[in-house]
């Protein structure tokens, strides 16, 4: 089995408002988060090959739980809550703003974080705001600019250029442009979550 057909395996675990809620903390985690209008659903389903797995909506800030999907029996993606909607109530963002950073910084199986941004508006407040979080639960961090298909190539290639010379003192930090409309870097981020899921092609052992 090829680890793209492992990702086409995903399915729907669990959706729960609190880590406490959350699957045994073992195994292997990788959480996507980002501003609830940066396509982070849409992300999870091309990197998954399902294109319902994680509901998308034109209404920004429809996940407001942290939901679990389980690749096989100790691999699983988690969908963190979308931040920085102007619309959510002040008391329902702060919520959701505990929840990931008690997500974050407690979770033992979480080996990294995929942060989605707009490649039109990246690195905002919010952005940063999670970034330092990682940064100090010593989480990798790969950074998924995302909607390239927005910008013609050079202006994109030019955004991940400034983005990542703003990034630089930040070794634990990584980025690429990302298209889930064009299939834009779909190889390259597959390889990260390969690594910190540590699948290999022929197992599903542990490496």
């Amino acid at each position: 089995m090829t680890n793209t057909d492992r990702y086409r395996q995903a399915r729907f675990l669990i959706s729960v408002p609190d880590p406490r809620q959350a699957p045994p903390d073992a195994g292997f985690e990788v959480a996507f988060a980002g501003r609830s209008n940066a396509g982070k659903s849409s992300a999870l389903n091309t990197l998954t090959g399902r294109k319902s797995l994680a509901r998308t909506s034109k209404t920004p800030g429809r996940t407001q739980h942290l939901v679990f999907f389980e690749l096989d029996g100790e691999r699983r993606l988690v969908d963190l809550p979308g931040y920085g909607y102007a619309k959510v109530p002040e008391p329902v963002r702060a919520k959701w703003g505990r929840a990931m950073e008690a997500y974050l910084s407690g979770r033992e199986a979480l080996r990294g974080l995929i942060l989605l941004m707009d490649v039109r508006h990246p690195l905002t407040e919010f952005d940063h705001q999670m970034l330092r979080w990682c940064a100090h639960a010593r989480m990798p961090v790969h950074i998924l600019l995302t909607k390239a298909d927005k910008l013609k190539h050079g202006p994109a290639s030019n955004t991940l250029l400034q983005v990542r010379a703003k990034l630089a003192d930040q070794d634990n930090v990584s980025v690429q442009l990302f298209s889930a409309l064009k299939g834009t870097g779909i190889e390259q981020a597959h390889e990260v979550l390969d690594r910190w899921l540590e699948l290999t092609a022929t197992s599903h052992q542990r490496m």
